[in-house]
């Protein structure tokens, strides 16, 4: 049996692995923090045993795996014997590892561009609002895309009718951005909201909410 633990932050990325980790029915153990002024505390860094002092970070007894992205596929690697998370075919996992990628190297990016246009200028607002109308440009072509793709789909999730790393991934990528209203503008999406209901029924995913108190306020 695996022996893993879960440094899960609050309001992060950390629900991607813990919900990841109850897709895959395995027992772990979860160290959590709260934030202190918006970031992780010194201690949490510290016991995580990843000097970066970001999370998520896992512990598979003397491993440690930081990054979101990096855990994910680890634990599809060494626990889904089945591929069921990741598929083996190569046009479906072409498509899952599009999506694993572009949580963090498009979505998680243009939207976080803009908040942080937000925190840095909030002496100047006139300048801060003529930054993020532009920025917002990517955030809504990144959610057009989204819509488009979920549209012309023929299953109930990003890759088929289940649950891959692809939504585990994507979901708190896309959360976050309209939670916080990262360039959303008042705009709608509905088949991005309909696939936001549909991974948040999932039975795992609502363990993995109880399981860590997960929520998005900071």
């Amino acid at each position: 049996m695996p022996n893993i633990t879960l440094y899960f932050l609050q309001a992060s990325r950390s629900i991607r692995t813990a919900w990841q980790l109850e897709e895959l029915n395995l027992d772990y153990k979860v160290e959590f923090a709260d934030r202190e002024g918006n970031k992780a505390p010194q201690h949490f860094k510290t016991s995580s045993g990843d000097t970066l002092g970001k999370f998520p970070v896992l512990k598979d007894d003397d491993l440690t795996v930081a990054e979101s992205g990096a855990i994910a596929e680890y634990l599809c690697d060494h626990y889904d014997p089945d591929h069921r998370l990741l598929p083996t075919d190569n046009v479906q996992r072409a498509a899952t590892q599009r999506w694993v990628h572009a949580a963090e190297g498009t979505f998680g990016l243009h939207g976080l561009a803009v908040l942080y246009a937000r925190w840095s200028g909030s002496d100047h607002p006139d300048a801060v609002k003529a930054i993020t109308d532009g920025l917002s440009v990517n955030v809504g072509k990144d959610l057009d895309f989204l819509e488009s793709e979920l549209a012309k789909g023929d299953g109930r999730f990003l890759v088929g009718d289940h649950v891959t790393i692809a939504d585990c991934m994507m979901l708190f990528s896309v959360q976050f951005i309209l939670a916080r209203d990262l360039g959303v503008n008042g705009r709608k999406w509905d088949k991005v909201d309909e696939w936001i209901r549909k991974c948040e029924a999932t039975e795992s995913y609502q363990t993995a909410v109880r399981n860590t108190g997960h929520t998005l306020d900071p």
